[in-house]
Order: C-alpha cells, then structure tokens, then sequence
C-alpha cells in the first residue's frame, strides 16, 4: 500500500501516539508543532447524491450478483442475503423447498441478458424506500424465460433481493 507524503506524517503521528502515548507527553505550555501546508487536509466538497440512473445501476448489479446464487444452487446464502421483507415474507424450509423444484426444471443457464431495469421510490405492498426492478432475458438448458427480480435498497445501504419470479 502507498501512502502520500501529505498522509505519511498524520499518519506516523497517530501509530506512535497509539504505541507510545503513555510514555512521552508535551509540556503543559509547549507549542503545538505547526503542520506542513501539505499534510493538511484539503476541503472537499460534499459528495452528490447518486442519481437514479445509478441507483438502477447498483440495483441491476445486485440482481445480477444474487442469481449467480441460484445458478450455483446455493439456496441458502440466496435466503440469507435477501432482503429482512423476503426473508420474512419466506420462511426459510418454504425457499428450501420450493426454490429447487423451480429451478431443477429449468436446467443449467446458458445465457442471461440484462433487459431492461427501473428505479422506484414506491412499490405496491411495500413500505417507502429505494427499488430497482431487474428483467432478464435468461436461457436455460430446458427452456427461456424471464426472470424478474427487484431489490431494495435498505438502511445500511446495501441493496438486497425483496422480489423474484420467473415468467
């Protein structure tokens, strides 16, 4: 890892204050050492808010990442890192049980193609929040379909699976 001259010296300032703090104190009436124009920090300015066509990105993006899941059959990590909304809407022995006979009829993916994907600050029968609903052209070894899946985007940011069908 490299580290600017302008973070070296904060940042060795904070390893042996951490290490040897106890140990060497200034004096009460000592100066504060003056800290080079380079290593102070530079204002920056707020970061914007993402649009929503980046949101929609992100959601996509994350619909993608958890039928990899399914496609793997890994049934529960896909039940664990959707969203709270589906993990209790879906009791777990239900996914367990239903999700493989939707997918083993299917056969192995072939191909899936990013459709089309929509941001939405409401959904019917769900609270107020961030939405992304993903369509995918998906082929499969015995037959093609689409999958729709949406995602939510929750409290700590992340955006979790709520939704998934097939059609």
């Amino acid at each position: 890892m490299k580290f600017s001259p302008a973070l070296l010296i904060p940042l060795c300032a904070v390893l042996f204050a951490a290490t040897a703090g106890a140990q060497l104190k200034m004096p009460r009436n000592a100066p504060l050492p003056a800290v080079p124009a380079a290593a102070a920090p530079a204002a920056t300015a707020p970061a914007a808010a993402p649009d929503s066509s980046e949101k929609e990105a992100a959601g996509k993006l994350a619909a993608q990442g958890w039928l990899i899941l399914l496609d793997r059959r890994d049934w529960g990590r896909a039940w664990e890192t959707a969203s709270g909304v589906f993990r209790n809407s879906v009791p777990l022995p239900s996914w367990m049980d239903g999700i493989p006979k939707v997918r083993e009829s299917l056969g192995s993916i072939v191909e899936r193609t990013p459709a089309e994907s929509v941001y939405k600050t409401s959904l019917e029968g769900r609270p107020e929040g961030e939405y992304v609903t993903a369509i995918f052209l998906s082929k499969f070894d015995q037959r093609e379909l689409q999958e729709v899946v949406t995602v939510v985007r929750e409290g700590d940011g992340k955006w979790r699976v709520t939704g998934y069908s097939t059609r």
